[in-house]
């Protein structure tokens, strides 16, 4: 199995960056626009882009420190695969580090997704330091066929 993993640092206390994981507000101000369920423990929550999308259930969530997501409905090299969201706060800023996790081979895909992880970062990041992210269908996008 193979991993995708990436670690950005936001000027944040690390309750605005949990806040922007674990609400559909927050979710869709960097991700996608199209965002919809429950953002709980136990809940499921639907992410839609022009392309398809990906339902992730909420497997943890500890404020200002972790999130945890389980795919459950989405491509297949997705589904069964772990997103990890794991915040500490240093000096002014939040790190994230963040791991997709249970990947069975690093194909084509997968580099297109670690592309696009790294853009939806920068999102994140945006967000919560300025209140515009560049969620979907805003993005920018890695590859000009999607």
């Amino acid at each position: 199995m193979v991993d995708i993993l990436h670690k950005i640092a936001i000027k944040s206390e690390p309750k605005a960056v949990y806040d922007a994981l674990t609400t559909i507000e927050g979710l869709s101000g960097w991700w996608t626009r199209d965002t919809s369920g429950d953002p709980a423990v136990g809940g499921v929550v639907q992410f839609r882009f022009e392309q398809g999308g990906f339902d992730m259930k909420v497997i943890e969530s500890e404020p200002g420190e972790k999130v945890l997501w389980e795919v459950v409905d989405g491509p297949e090299e997705w589904v069964g695969t772990h997103v990890h969201w794991d915040l500490r706060h240093e000096d002014d800023y939040t790190v994230v580090m963040f791991k997709h996790e249970g990947w069975k081979e690093p194909v084509d895909f997968m580099y297109h997704c670690s592309t696009h992880w790294a853009m939806f970062l920068i999102s994140l990041r945006s967000l919560v330091e300025t209140g515009t992210g560049a969620p979907g269908p805003v993005d920018i996008k890695p590859d000009a066929r999607f």
